[in-house]
């Protein structure tokens, strides 16, 4: 057992190195010697963890998703007691967000790892294969708030849950390409939740800080 929880953190170390070089400059020019340079081992040590680049860019890319799933709990942990189905959706609707350098770090990384994808269908496969869930996810928060009346019946679909994944993906984007600060991509979320849900509320102040 030992063994086995030494030989998994060390194939998360060098995800890791992995992120770094994409962070900066993309997957492209990470090939396994600039990530084991950059995780500081050699590339015969590498290779005993991950035998071929596809295998390290797959591993990498689920366990940065494992990563971006339990910040959004961990967002939803911290709204306490018996959080309501939009309060729920903002949560998670913020944590993917780049409002932090974590979070950032997270989407640049995501962003290279979407643009291998176009082209190579073992990363597209896993890129898109958590998108199913989110939406079946959201789309339940939303019937919930309509079963609750908080929410227009016909707007609780999957249809909508989408357009939610859709909006956010946007923002997160005009982030990262400085079109806007962190703050007016939560503010522009926080809008559309309120057309959504029909309400003319401002913008709540919690989770706006970084």
């Amino acid at each position: 057992m030992p063994k086995r929880v030494d030989h998994e953190a060390r194939r998360q170390e060098i995800s890791a190195a992995l992120w770094r070089i994409a962070s900066t400059r993309g997957l492209d020019g990470a090939s396994l010697r600039d990530v084991a340079a950059e995780a500081g081992i050699s590339l015969g040590r590498l290779q005993h963890y991950f035998r071929t680049r596809d295998e390290m860019l797959v591993f990498a890319l689920r366990h940065i998703n494992r990563l971006a799933t339990q910040r959004v709990h961990e967002r939803i942990e911290a709204l306490g007691g018996e959080p309501t189905p939009r309060e729920v959706l903002r949560a998670c609707l913020s944590g993917m967000l780049p409002l932090d350098d974590r979070s950032r770090t997270g989407l640049l990384v995501g962003a290279a790892y979407y643009a291998r994808a176009v082209h190579d269908e073992g990363v597209r496969a896993e890129a898109k294969s958590g998108i199913p869930h989110l939406r079946a996810f959201f789309a339940g928060q939303l019937q919930l708030a309509a079963e609750r009346g908080e929410l227009a019946p016909e707007r609780a679909t999957e249809d909508e849950a989408m357009l939610l994944i859709s909006v956010t993906d946007g923002l997160a984007t005009h982030v990262l390409l400085d079109v806007h600060d962190p703050e007016t991509a939560l503010r522009l979320l926080d809008l559309h939740l309120s057309k959504l849900f029909g309400d003319d509320a401002p913008a709540p102040t919690e989770g706006t800080s970084h």
